[in-house]
């Protein structure tokens, strides 16, 4: 007998299912996946704990199915940026922005990366989707380096994936760990003015590392 695919669910369940979503990236951003309750997940969604059990079966693959929505979203905003039509310097700009800006908007990202790393990424390596989400950004770097080198506007021997890491670090510990440097410096860094101070130093430190 064939294998028969899994059936659509109705509008009332993929409603009941978003809200789960919704709650628990909620819930886990703020507690880990450790420190989450089923209770409150279920409480936040108006789901029941029975309910919430027979979409996911269990709190730890609520876990991986938020962590595998919380990358598709990044990607698919990723696909959005469009470079090729400006010059090298101009488009680098642009996705040292975007990273920046995503980064920010989306503190519950950074929260469920640094859980995620807490466990060494143990629901993550189990996930099918997320490795095949190879990051657009990363061609996107290359092929902006590339016309850069071309140009002689950039240096030629950098690695995109370096680079790439090196952009997502610039955002994410400054997202991450604000409220303990807003504290040390004795400044708010979660103001649309510091986080414009913060862009324009980002993108001055990529152009400058990359310039021959």
């Amino acid at each position: 007998m064939e294998d028969q695919l899994p059936r659509p669910l109705s509008a009332r369940a993929a409603a009941t299912r978003q809200r789960i979503l919704d709650a628990a990236l909620a819930e886990f951003a703020l507690n880990g996946l450790a420190g989450a309750r089923v209770d409150e997940i279920a409480a936040r969604s108006g789901a029941n704990k029975r309910m919430l059990y027979a979409h996911f079966g269990s709190k730890e693959e609520l876990w991986l199915t938020v962590l595998e929505r919380a990358y598709a979203a990044k990607r698919a905003e990723e696909r959005e940026v469009d470079v090729d039509h400006l010059p090298p310097a101009e488009a680098m700009a642009r996705l040292v922005r975007f990273n920046l800006r995503y980064t920010a908007a989306h503190p519950e990202f950074v929260a469920l990366l640094n859980q995620e790393n807490i466990h060494r990424a143990a629901y993550l390596q189990r996930s099918a989707e997320v490795p095949a989400m190879y990051s657009p950004l990363v061609d996107s770097l290359r092929d902006v380096m590339a016309r850069g080198a071309e140009s002689g506007e950039f240096r030629g021997d950098v690695d995109p994936m370096q680079l790439y890491v090196t952009m997502l670090g610039l955002g994410h510990f400054w997202v991450a760990n604000r409220h303990t440097l807003s504290t040390i410096f004795g400044q708010d860094l979660g103001t649309g003015a510091a986080l414009e101070a913060r862009e324009r130093h980002v993108v001055e430190v990529v152009l400058g590392y990359l310039r021959p």
